[in-house]
C-alpha cells in the first residue's frame, strides 16, 4: 500500500474520530447556558412573562410583586395553562425571616357537587358541571398584602397591555388550541375567544383577550377607587379581592352558572380562603427541601422518594445508570402506592404526615426494593405502625373489571421562579388543571375555571379519601419547593405536568445534589417518567415507564432485563418543563435554568 493511501487512510480514521467525538461531546452538552442574575432573575414557560417580573424588578418591586405580574402575564401567553380563574401553590422564602412559607391558592368543588350530582364522567370533566372556585387570585392578593410592595395596577400592567393590544400566537398556543378545538367549539362564550372565525389561530398572528382585560381593570379600579378614598394599600388590595369573591365579578359568575345548570353559587365563592400552612420538610444529605402540603400530592411524593432513596450510593452507581434508574422506578413505585391511600384535604381527613415523611417508615419501606427486580405496584403501608405493606385497608378492586385506561393530564400547568436583590425567592406552579380548565368561557368576563372536579384530581373510588365531596379541595400535582442549605438560601425550583411533576422534580434534585450538575443541566438531563394502569389507586396495577431517547440503549435493555415494561420517547416535554434558579453555596451567585422541552426562558439583571 502506498504512503499516500495509509496517509488517506490515517487522515479519514482521524476525522471519524474527531466527528463521533463532537457529535458525542454535543449530546451531553446543554441546549442552552444557565443564564447568570445579578440584581435579579425569572425563569418561567414563556419569554414574555419571564420579562414581565424582571420589569418588576427593575422597578423596586420585591419577588413577590414580580410573581403576581409573571403569573398575570401568564394568564395571557399561556392562558390555556394557568390564570387567576385557576390554582395553585406558592412557596417562598422571605429573606428578613430566614424562613420558608407556603400559600395554597386553592378553592374547593361547590357544596352542591358530589358523585352522583353529574351524570357521567364527561361532566366531571368538562363542561357546566366540572370545575373548582378559583383561588390563585386571592393567593395574589394575600401575597402582595403580607410580603409585596406595590399595587395590583402596577404588578397587572404588562398583563392588560398584553390583553387590550394583543401578543403573537405561540407554537404552544397554536399546538394546544388545536389539540384542544373539539373541546373549545362546544362553548359559544369559548369558541368565540379562542376560535375567531371558527379557526385556530396561526403562528405569528396577533391575538386579543379583551373581556378578560375588562375584568382585569374592574379589579384594578376596585382597588385604585380605595385608595382615592384615602383607604391603606392593604384595605385598597382588599376591595380588588372583595369584588373577585363577593361583587359585581361574583354574581356575574353565580348568574352564568345558574343559567346553565351548573353548581357554583354565591357561597362557594364569598366562602374560600387562601390558605397559609407550614410547607412539608425534609433534610436529603445535608440540604433542607421545603415543598407544598396538602392538598398538594407531589408534596408528600417529593419528600418520600428522597427519603426512600437516600439509603443508595447514586454517585457510586452512576447517572442514569440502570442500576440508578431502577431505584429511581421502585421509589416512586412506593411513594404513590401511599399518597393515593391517605392523601386529601385535611379538612376531611386525617392525614399520617409525620409518620409518612419520618426516615424511619422510609427505612422500611426501602426494604421491599430488591434491587435486581423490578417490584408490581404495592398497596400502601402502615405508616404510623412502621408496618411495609398493609392487608385489606385499601379496596380490593377487580383490575379485570376496571376497563378504563384513564390518562390524567401530564400536559397542563405552568411554574415560574424568581430572586430578587433583597434575597427572597418565589417558586409558584399554578393551573387551570387540563389544558383550557373547564373549557367553559364565564359570559363576558374572560375567566375559564380550574376543572379540578376530574379524574386524577379526584379518585373515582367512592371509599377512597379523595373521593369527591362538596366543598372539598381536590388534589394537585403541583408541588414548588425552596431548598436551604446551611440555613441559606441554595434553590428555588419547580415542574408543571401533571402526575408526573414529582418525578420530574425528584430527577432534577438529584441531578443537582447528587451528580453536581448546574441548574440547566440539572434540567436537560434525560428524564423517566412512571405511569400506572389501571391508576396509582389501585394494588397491581400495571406499571410502564417512558425514558427519553437520550437514555443509552443498553441501559433501557437492563432495565427490560430487571422486568419493567419501557418505552422510548423523543422527549417527555409538553407540559413538564422544570423551571429553576440555583444559589452557588459558596460565593452566593445566582443562575437560572429554563426548560428547552417547551417554551420557558429565564432571563437575569
Amino acid at each position: 500500500m502506498s504512503i499516500k493511501k495509509i496517509s488517506n487512510i490515517i487522515f479519514l480514521t482521524l476525522t471519524i474520530v474527531i466527528l463521533l467525538t463532537s457529535i458525542s461531546i454535543s449530546s451531553l452538552a446543554s441546549y442552552r447556558p444557565a443564564v447568570i442574575g445579578v440584581y435579579g432573575l425569572t425563569t418561567s414557560a414563556h419569554s414574555l412573562a419571564s420579562q414581565s417580573g424582571l420589569d418588576i424588578l427593575k422597578k423596586g418591586g420585591n419577588a413577590i410583586d414580580a410573581a403576581v405580574a409573571v403569573a398575570t402575564t401568564l394568564n395571557v401567553v399561556e392562558y390555556y395553562m394557568s390564570g387567576i380563574d385557576g390554582n395553585g401553590f406558592i412557596t417562598f422564602y422571605w429573606a428578613p425571616e430566614n424562613k420558608v412559607y407556603s400559600l395554597g391558592g386553592t378553592g374547593a368543588v361547590p357544596y352542591a357537587m358530589n358523585l352522583d350530582a353529574a351524570t357521567s364522567k364527561a361532566e366531571l370533566d368538562r363542561g357546566y358541571k366540572a370545575g373548582c372556585v378559583p383561588g390563585l387570585f386571592g393567593a395574589w392578593v394575600q401575597a402582595l398584602q403580607r410580603f409585596g410592595t406595590m399595587s395590583l395596577k402596577e404588578v397587572t400592567e404588562t398583563a392588560i397591555n398584553y390583553m387590550e393590544n394583543g401578543f403573537p400566537i405561540s407554537p404552544a398556543w397554536n399546538k394546544w388550541t388545536e389539540q384542544s378545538k373539539t373541546i373549545l367549539e362546544l362553548y359559544p362564550t369559548t369558541s368565540k375567544i379562542f376560535l375567531p372565525n371558527g379557526r385556530v389561530p396561526e403562528i405569528g398572528e396577533m391575538f386579543y383577550m379583551k373581556d378578560l382585560a375588562k375584568t382585569y381593570k374592574k379589579l384594578v379600579t376596585a382597588e385604585q377607587v380605595a385608595l382615592a378614598q384615602g383607604k391603606s394599600r392593604n384595605e385598597a388590595l382588599q376591595a380588588a379581592y372583595d369584588r373577585f369573591y363577593t361583587g359585581d365579578i361574583a354574581q356575574e359568575i353565580v348568574r352564568f352558572y345558574q343559567e346553565n345548570e351548573g353548581f357554583f353559587t354565591a357561597k362557594d365563592l364569598a366562602d374560600y380562603k387562601p390558605i397559609w400552612k407550614e410547607p412539608l420538610h425534609t433534610n436529603y444529605r445535608g440540604y433542607d427541601l421545603y415543598i407544598s402540603p396538602s392538598t398538594s400530592r407531589s408534596g408528600y411524593e417529593v419528600i418520600m422518594y428522597l427519603n426512600l432513596i437516600e439509603g443508595f450510593n447514586l454517585q457510586e452507581l452512576g447517572n442514569n445508570s440502570a442500576e440508578y434508574l431502577h431505584l429511581f422506578i421502585e421509589c416512586i413505585k412506593l411513594a404513590k402506592s401511599d399518597v393515593y391511600q391517605y392523601v386529601a384535604d385535611e379538612a376531611f381527613v386525617d392525614i399520617p404526615t409525620e409518620a409518612m415523611l419520618s426516615k424511619e417508615y422510609a427505612a422500611v419501606r426501602r426494604k421491599l426494593i430488591d434491587v435486581n427486580k423490578a417490584m408490581v405496584y404495592p398497596g400502601p403501608g402502615d405508616p404510623e405502625d412502621l408496618k411495609p405493606l398493609v392487608q385489606g385497608l385499601v379496596p380490593a378492586y377487580n383490575i379485570a373489571s376496571l376497563t378504563s385506561d384513564e390518562k390524567y393530564d401530564d400536559e397542563c400547568t405552568t411554574n415560574f421562579d424568581i430572586i430578587d436583590k433583597f434575597g427572597n425567592a418565589v417558586s409558584a406552579t399554578v393551573t387551570h388543571g387540563s389544558i383550557f380548565g373547564t373549557g367553559v368561557v364565564i359570559g363576558d368576563t374572560g375567566l375559564l375555571f380550574n376543572n379540578g372536579t376530574r379524574w386524577g384530581s379526584i379518585s373515582p373510588y367512592p371509599d377512597n379519601v379523595n373521593s369527591l365531596k362538596g366543598g372539598k379541595i381536590t388534589l394537585l400535582g403541583n408541588g414548588p419547593a425552596i431548598v436551604l442549605k446551611d440555613g441559606k438560601l441554595f434553590m428555588a425550583f419547580g415542574s408543571p405536568g401533571g402526575e408526573s411533576i414529582s418525578m420530574a422534580m425528584f430527577k432534577t434534585f438529584l441531578n443537582v445534589i447528587d451528580f453536581g450538575m448546574n441548574i440547566q443541566d440539572a434540567i436537560e438531563d434525560p428524564r423517566t417518567r412512571v405511569l400506572a394502569k389501571v391508576d396509582f389507586y389501585t394494588p397491581g396495577s400495571e406499571v410502564t415507564v417512558a425514558v427519553e431517547s437520550r437514555v443509552p440503549e443498553e441501559v433501557v435493555k437492563e432495565l427490560e432485563a430487571k422486568g419493567h415494561n419501557v418505552s422510548v420517547v423523543s422527549e417527555l416535554g409538553g407540559g413538564n418543563m422544570v423551571q429553576g434558579i440555583l444559589i452557588h453555596p459558596e460565593y452566593g451567585t445566582w443562575t437560572g435554568g429554563a426548560d428547552p422541552r417547551g417554551e420557558a426562558y429565564a432571563i437575569g439583571w
